[in-house]
């Protein structure tokens, strides 16, 4: 069946209004973070899970805060320690003597968005019990097994500085995550507005609900009829092949490379494109659309070797070799 991109272009204006209101929402409180502000919004179209690094201060936590108000969902935010119980994330079965029996307390992972603060400050235990809900959305407790409601969005903060009494995120769980976002400091200017706003004891910043759940359903759906061509399909895979082969790409990087990225890199890498065409007012997707999303797609996903460590090379600098190296459509 033929796709009618003109069509699309035009259910993707009209709704252009409504994400336009989210960003002037949120715009109301976050100063400039307009990377960081988009891919929150990508991630919630394309419905998935991002991981944000930025040291302290950056407003990591406010812009989700944010976002989940602008959202009329339910919230929960998880303040991630060592001494954290799996049991105090996903809930537990507690003894009622009343009947002799078992009773379900859910935990705070069901919400839709859940801001987990500080992750890689939980051992691992913990975070095992993350993967069954950020990749089969749903919980188990006990014998029984429960769906997490839709939306639901796990949206991560870590600390890249402070090292101490931190555990590493094991990379079954970090290649859960769609997007790793690094987030970097404000401009002198836009710092200058976030002092006359912020530097007071009651800092008066509201903001009122844009998007209902039946609103980002209604986007999610849109966003998986955004027009993609083959070629920019081809692409996308010439890309996350040339993570884990960059010799047959004529690229002298093999020997800095320990593992390329999975399929599941190609999975997200077309989504996160839509979105970012949706994001952007275009019912197609680009190839500037797929190489604007791409190092936070493919960043915590190609491993690097001893000898690129050596060298002082980072993932974003094989991204960049990559994305200069492979023939664009």
């Amino acid at each position: 069946m033929p796709v009618d991109v003109k069509q699309i272009g035009e259910r993707v204006e009209r709704e252009s209004a409504l994400l336009g209101q989210v960003r002037t929402e949120i715009g109301r409180v976050i100063i400039g973070q307009e990377y960081l502000v988009d891919r929150l919004l990508l991630a919630l179209l394309a419905n998935n899970h991002v991981l944000i690094e930025g040291v302290p201060g950056l407003a990591k936590t406010l812009s989700v805060t944010t976002l989940s108000r602008v959202v009329q969902c339910s919230f929960h935010r998880i303040q991630f320690t060592p001494d954290l119980l799996p049991a105090d994330l996903i809930g537990t079965l507690i003894y009622d003597p009343k009947n002799g029996g078992f009773i379900t307390k859910k935990g705070p992972i069901f919400a839709n968005v859940i801001l987990a603060d500080e992750i890689n400050r939980a051992p691992a235990k913990v975070q095992s019990a993350l993967l069954e809900a950020m990749q089969e959305r749903q919980v188990t407790i006990g014998e029984n097994t429960f769906r997490l409601e839709e939306p639901f969005l796990v949206l991560a903060t870590q600390n890249p500085i402070e090292q101490e009494g931190t555990y590493p995120l094991p990379e079954a769980q970090v290649d859960r995550f769609m997007l790793k976002l690094r987030v970097s400091y404000p401009s002198k200017e836009e710092e200058h507005k976030i002092l006359k706003r912020m530097a007071r004891s009651s800092p008066n910043v509201d903001v009122a609900p844009v998007l209902t759940p039946a609103d980002i359903v209604r986007l999610r759906a849109l966003t998986d009829e955004i027009y993609m061509d083959e070629r920019i399909e081809e692409y996308i895979v010439d890309l996350v092949e040339c993570t884990r082969n960059p010799g047959a790409y004529k690229l002298d990087i093999g020997n800095l490379i320990r593992y390329g990225a999975s399929p599941r890199a190609t999975i997200y890498l077309a989504m996160a494109a839509r979105a970012h065409a949706l994001l952007q007012g275009r019912g197609y997707v680009t190839p500037q659309d797929v190489k604007s999303i791409a190092p936070d797609v493919l960043r915590h996903r190609v491993i690097l070797t001893y000898e690129a460590e050596a060298e002082e090379r980072t993932a974003e600098d094989i991204v960049a070799q990559i994305l200069d190296r492979v023939d664009v459509p």
